[in-house]
């Protein structure tokens, strides 16, 4: 496959950061892969990347689960197999495959026009007052922008010149770079809407007619999102979390934030490559390219998931067109998805491919960089690193990192007999708590599909540390004298049951209970696999015996757009219930309280009053449960 091919979201920004040493490995060892190990050192050392994540299969089994160096910018957190890190354009095959499945389903097809009259989206207000001048946008079909020919070539210059309000550090066409100049163009609030950085291009026409020519576009990824939604009736990323990574079990990955303060549980930081820019949400400051420099947000289905290394390999080893695991997709529509334009024998459907029957995609914007491979001897690999490199090297490094994996491959001594990929599909639920005493309470649940489960505490504060795979651990029911995963998160059950008996409990505290299902088997090689996202919740304060659950953010509620600056929109699961909505700061004290009512897709919250800053919106129904928490930001 070795490949210089890049799909990079951005052309290479400048600078070198600091110098960074001694990635020591985590995960579960792999004895027959030590070179393998060295192997990823020494191309982090070469190229001063702080942070990688790295998942190997060879037909349908993880067999190689690392991470090494550090996950923050401080360097003071070791990277674990369960960090998640922005994956940039390898979202493009996730987006690929959510549209082909849409294809298999009949729900459109591959020579569906797009825009204008019986387009997908002639009905998308969000382009109903666009001014197309170029009738050839109305040729535009899913499959051209599946493959790059639709018709926009974005290294052609449409940005102002250096000295514009909205100046950008290089030229080219394309959205992401110049989100201030696009709201301003599109004259649209900040941060800008990802149908305003589509609109802009409708506006501006087409550089060649559709079909014609490759000429890779984030835009066109865009698009295909906004067709997802228009098919589906949902938004893009609940539909491929639902409809696409929950068939095989994946719930480590969802559409990244834009700033550090925002980071998502488990994900980790970006180290940029120096420099700033004005702020994409428009407050005139000057920031990181990597931390508000560019809307992450808004990138979607071309290049906004964040993800671990094991969900990627996860999500490709169920479309790979083996016999190993299932897939998902039928193996005449995964052969259509591979198989390359007529403008590029390089490129597929979300995939890049040659004749070997090889499909890799790359991913590059400031502060990630990563690659995601099947092959045709039945391996796959994704590789995500929390930094690029931009400088006189880049090429180098590139290369460097296509040939990793094979390395890795051809240096391998042997095959291990386990599959790290079979953490449980399931994690276990409805985690109940009984106040028994006033040091003591009873936790009852129902069982995931796991051998076992694990119960971690903390006192006062919510669980925020996370078990490791292939670590066991040693519980103890009385809190505090279990082993403690890190700042006072402590075991206090593991087991096959389905409840247990909580004791030395303080009567003034509050404590978050948090439930993790795990696999430990022959199949596993005898290791503690632990299912970390989804888990059950449960918080109890022993002082007013109240007592709360929690949902994980992914799974229920919509917080948007985050940060806000005039309304805050929440987004209820179907047949939602009432609520009421408690806005607090970050020194727990209640600012606002709003009643919602039943049967409502979505509520609305005025912030326009609230100062900027960081805020905590908690929602309870009306016994006082709690629903959901999130953070946001006022701007």
């Amino acid at each position: 496959m070795k490949t210089k091919f890049i799909s990079c979201l951005l052309p290479a920004l400048c600078l070198h950061f600091s110098s960074f040493v001694g990635h020591a490995q985590t995960g579960i060892a792999n004895p027959f892969m030590t070179a393998c190990d060295a192997s990823v050192q020494s191309f982090l050392n070469t190229y001063n990347i702080p942070g990688a994540t790295f998942a190997l299969s060879k037909e349908g089994k993880i067999i190689y689960l690392r991470a090494f160096g550090h996950a923050n910018t401080e360097g003071t957190e070791a990277t674990q197999p369960y960090h998640r890190f922005r994956i940039a354009s390898l979202s493009k095959p996730v987006t690929g495959i959510a549209v082909m499945k849409l294809v298999e389903q009949g729900a459109i097809q591959l020579g569906d026009k797009v825009f204008g009259t019986g387009g997908l989206l002639e009905n998308d207000p969000d382009f109903a007052a666009l001014t197309i001048t170029d009738s050839r946008i109305y040729d535009i079909t899913v499959q051209q922008l599946l493959e790059h020919t639709a018709g926009w070539n974005r290294d052609q210059n449409c940005f102002p010149n250096p000295t514009a309000p909205y100046t950008v550090q290089h030229g080219g066409c394309d959205p992401i770079v110049a989100p201030l100049h696009v709201s301003a163009v599109m004259g649209t609030s900040n941060p800008v809407s990802e149908a305003s950085l589509v609109g802009f291009l409708l506006e501006k026409g087409l550089d060649t007619a559709p079909g014609t020519t490759y000429n890779y576009s984030n835009m066109g990824y865009l698009i295909l999102g906004k067709i997802i939604e228009s098919r589906t009736g949902v938004r893009y990323e609940d539909y491929v979390r639902d409809s696409i990574m929950a068939l095989v079990g994946a719930c480590d990955m969802s559409i990244a934030t834009n700033y550090k303060m925002q980071k998502q549980e488990r994900e980790g930081e970006y180290i940029g490559n120096g420099g700033g820019t004005l702020n994409s949400n428009g407050d005139g400051t000057i920031v990181p390219w990597e931390y508000g420099g560019l809307h992450v947000a808004a990138m979607g289905a071309h290049g906004g998931w964040i993800a671990t290394a094991s969900d990627l390999v996860r999500l490709i080893t169920a479309v790979d067109n083996f016999n190993t695991k299932p897939d998902i997709l039928s193996s005449s529509t995964i052969n259509t998805m591979v198989t390359p334009s007529a403008a590029n024998a390089n490129y597929a459907k979300g995939w890049t491919v040659n004749n070997f029957n090889n499909w890799w995609h790359t991913g590059a914007i400031d502060g990630t960089a990563s690659i995601l491979a099947r092959t045709s001897n039945g391996y796959t690999w994704a590789v995500i690193l929390n930094k690029r490199v931009v400088d006189g090297s880049s090429n180098a490094f590139w290369t460097a990192l296509d040939a990793l994996p094979w390395n890795c491959i051809s240096s391998a001594t042997g095959t291990p007999d386990y599959d790290l990929m079979l953490q449980p599909a399931t994690n276990a639920s409805a985690l109940e708590a009984t106040v028994t005493s006033s040091s003591a309470v009873t936790l009852h649940w129902t069982n995931g599909n796991g051998n076992r489960r694990l119960v971690v505490a903390a006192k006062n504060k919510a669980v925020d540390a996370f078990p490791l795979d292939g670590t066991d651990y040693t519980a103890d029911a009385t809190f505090g004298s279990g082993d403690d995963l890190g700042n006072g998160n402590f075991v206090l059950y593991d087991g096959d049951a389905n409840t247990a008996d909580i004791t030395g409990l303080d009567s003034a505290a509050s404590y978050q209970f948090r439930l993790f299902e795990y696999n430990r088997n022959t199949q596993t090689g005898g290791y503690a696999l632990y299912k970390l996202c989804n888990c059950a919740m449960r918080e109890v304060s022993m002082g007013s015996s109240g007592i709360t659950s929690v949902t994980p953010e992914s799974e229920q509620y919509v917080i948007h757009p985050n940060p806000a600056s005039a309304v805050l929109t929440i987004e209820q699961p179907e047949g939602g219930q009432a609520a009421y909505a408690i806005t607090y700061n970050l020194e727990g004290k209640e600012l606002m309280q709003q009643s919602l009512s039943a049967g409502q897709q979505e509520w609305h919250i005025d912030v326009r009053h609230l100062p900027q800053g960081l805020y905590i919106l908690t929602l309870k129904n009306k016994d006082g449960l709690v629903l959901h928490r999130h953070k946001w930001m006022k701007q």
